[in-house]
Protein backbone atom coordinates (compact mmCIF):
# COMPACT_ATOMS: atom_id res chain seq x y z
CA UNK A 1 0.00 0.00 0.00
CA UNK A 2 1.43 3.46 -0.79
CA UNK A 3 1.92 4.62 2.00
CA UNK A 4 2.87 8.88 0.67
CA UNK A 5 0.13 8.81 -2.20
CA UNK A 6 -3.51 6.51 -1.23
CA UNK A 7 -5.23 7.73 -4.05
CA UNK A 8 -2.65 5.46 -5.99
CA UNK A 9 -3.35 2.10 -4.17
CA UNK A 10 -4.80 -0.50 -6.62
CA UNK A 11 -7.55 -1.02 -4.65
CA UNK A 12 -8.85 2.46 -4.78
CA UNK A 13 -8.69 2.53 -8.46
CA UNK A 14 -12.48 2.35 -10.37
CA UNK A 15 -10.15 0.86 -13.81
CA UNK A 16 -8.98 -1.71 -12.13
CA UNK A 17 -12.12 -2.63 -10.08
CA UNK A 18 -13.87 -2.51 -13.15
CA UNK A 19 -11.09 -5.02 -15.25
CA UNK A 20 -11.38 -7.54 -12.39
CA UNK A 21 -15.23 -7.39 -12.53
CA UNK A 22 -15.67 -7.84 -16.48
CA UNK A 23 -12.86 -10.58 -16.09
CA UNK A 24 -15.15 -11.81 -13.26
CA UNK A 25 -18.13 -12.25 -15.29
CA UNK A 26 -16.45 -13.71 -18.04
CA UNK A 27 -15.39 -16.37 -15.81
CA UNK A 28 -19.01 -16.93 -14.61
CA UNK A 29 -20.47 -17.23 -18.29
CA UNK A 30 -17.63 -19.66 -19.45
CA UNK A 31 -19.17 -23.08 -18.39
CA UNK A 32 -22.72 -21.92 -19.42
CA UNK A 33 -21.35 -20.94 -23.12
CA UNK A 34 -18.99 -24.01 -23.21
CA UNK A 35 -22.83 -26.65 -23.05
CA UNK A 36 -23.67 -24.61 -26.09
CA UNK A 37 -20.27 -24.50 -27.59
CA UNK A 38 -19.62 -20.15 -27.68
CA UNK A 39 -16.97 -18.25 -26.49
CA UNK A 40 -17.90 -15.14 -24.67
CA UNK A 41 -17.48 -12.81 -27.84
CA UNK A 42 -18.94 -15.37 -30.03
CA UNK A 43 -22.18 -15.43 -27.31
CA UNK A 44 -21.89 -11.25 -27.49
CA UNK A 45 -22.44 -11.09 -31.41
CA UNK A 46 -25.38 -13.16 -31.67
CA UNK A 47 -26.82 -11.42 -29.45
CA UNK A 48 -26.92 -8.73 -31.58
CA UNK A 49 -28.11 -10.79 -34.25
CA UNK A 50 -30.68 -12.30 -32.06
CA UNK A 51 -31.71 -8.49 -31.42
CA UNK A 52 -31.64 -7.93 -34.99
CA UNK A 53 -31.21 -9.62 -38.17
CA UNK A 54 -29.44 -8.86 -41.27
CA UNK A 55 -26.46 -6.52 -39.94
CA UNK A 56 -23.30 -5.00 -41.71
CA UNK A 57 -19.87 -6.32 -39.81
CA UNK A 58 -19.02 -2.56 -38.97
CA UNK A 59 -22.22 -2.12 -37.25
CA UNK A 60 -21.98 -5.72 -35.27
CA UNK A 61 -18.27 -4.56 -34.49
CA UNK A 62 -19.72 -1.22 -33.40
CA UNK A 63 -22.25 -2.53 -31.01
CA UNK A 64 -19.85 -5.12 -29.50
CA UNK A 65 -16.54 -2.91 -29.67
CA UNK A 66 -14.77 -5.27 -30.99
CA UNK A 67 -12.41 -4.34 -33.80
CA UNK A 68 -11.56 -5.81 -36.77
CA UNK A 69 -8.93 -8.16 -36.27
CA UNK A 70 -10.96 -9.72 -33.91
CA UNK A 71 -14.63 -9.78 -35.41
CA UNK A 72 -13.82 -11.19 -38.64
CA UNK A 73 -12.51 -14.41 -37.25
CA UNK A 74 -15.14 -14.36 -34.91
CA UNK A 75 -17.89 -14.42 -37.62
CA UNK A 76 -15.63 -17.11 -39.39
CA UNK A 77 -15.78 -19.87 -37.15
CA UNK A 78 -19.38 -18.55 -36.25
CA UNK A 79 -20.08 -19.15 -40.13
CA UNK A 80 -18.28 -22.22 -39.91
CA UNK A 81 -20.27 -24.17 -37.53
CA UNK A 82 -23.38 -23.12 -39.56
CA UNK A 83 -24.57 -20.25 -37.29
CA UNK A 84 -24.29 -17.43 -39.69
CA UNK A 85 -23.72 -16.60 -43.30
CA UNK A 86 -22.10 -14.13 -45.22
CA UNK A 87 -23.17 -12.19 -47.94
CA UNK A 88 -21.71 -8.78 -49.57
CA UNK A 89 -24.10 -5.97 -50.49
CA UNK A 90 -25.05 -5.52 -53.43
CA UNK A 91 -24.56 -1.97 -53.87
CA UNK A 92 -21.15 -1.97 -52.64
CA UNK A 93 -19.30 -4.66 -52.26
CA UNK A 94 -17.01 -3.50 -49.56
CA UNK A 95 -19.67 -3.92 -47.30
CA UNK A 96 -20.40 -7.51 -45.53
CA UNK A 97 -24.04 -8.27 -44.71
CA UNK A 98 -24.16 -10.99 -41.24
CA UNK A 99 -26.80 -13.11 -41.08
CA UNK A 100 -28.49 -15.81 -38.75
CA UNK A 101 -28.85 -19.17 -40.22
CA UNK A 102 -31.44 -21.32 -39.05
CA UNK A 103 -29.03 -22.97 -36.57
CA UNK A 104 -28.12 -19.70 -35.43
CA UNK A 105 -31.86 -19.09 -35.12
CA UNK A 106 -32.37 -22.23 -32.71
CA UNK A 107 -29.16 -21.75 -30.84
CA UNK A 108 -31.09 -18.50 -29.22
CA UNK A 109 -34.02 -20.90 -27.23
CA UNK A 110 -30.83 -22.98 -26.29
CA UNK A 111 -29.28 -19.70 -24.66
CA UNK A 112 -32.55 -18.42 -23.45
CA UNK A 113 -32.00 -19.71 -19.84
CA UNK A 114 -28.34 -17.68 -19.64
CA UNK A 115 -29.59 -14.67 -17.96
CA UNK A 116 -31.29 -15.79 -15.48
CA UNK A 117 -28.60 -18.01 -14.29
CA UNK A 118 -26.12 -15.61 -14.25
CA UNK A 119 -28.11 -13.50 -12.50
CA UNK A 120 -28.02 -16.42 -9.69
CA UNK A 121 -24.66 -16.73 -9.98
CA UNK A 122 -23.53 -13.02 -9.65
CA UNK A 123 -25.35 -12.97 -5.89
CA UNK A 124 -26.73 -9.48 -6.81
CA UNK A 125 -30.65 -8.36 -6.32
CA UNK A 126 -32.46 -7.33 -9.47
CA UNK A 127 -32.37 -3.46 -7.54
CA UNK A 128 -28.57 -4.34 -7.10
CA UNK A 129 -28.66 -5.01 -10.95
CA UNK A 130 -30.18 -1.83 -12.09
CA UNK A 131 -28.35 0.22 -9.99
CA UNK A 132 -25.20 -1.46 -11.57
CA UNK A 133 -26.73 -1.16 -15.23
CA UNK A 134 -27.11 2.40 -14.28
CA UNK A 135 -24.10 3.63 -12.88
CA UNK A 136 -22.21 1.66 -15.63
CA UNK A 137 -24.25 3.65 -18.23
CA UNK A 138 -23.16 6.91 -16.62
CA UNK A 139 -20.17 5.57 -16.96
CA UNK A 140 -19.68 4.90 -20.38
CA UNK A 141 -21.91 7.95 -21.63
CA UNK A 142 -18.80 10.21 -19.96
CA UNK A 143 -16.37 8.37 -22.42
CA UNK A 144 -18.34 8.85 -25.45
CA UNK A 145 -18.00 12.62 -25.05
Amino acid sequence: MSQSNPQLNLDNQICFRLYSASRQVTRLYQPLLKEVGLTYPQYIVLLILWEQDGQLVKEIGERAELNSNTLTPLLKRLAERGLVTRSKNPDDERQTFIHLTQAGKTLEQSCACIPAQMMAKAGLSMEQIQLLKQSLDVLMAQGQR
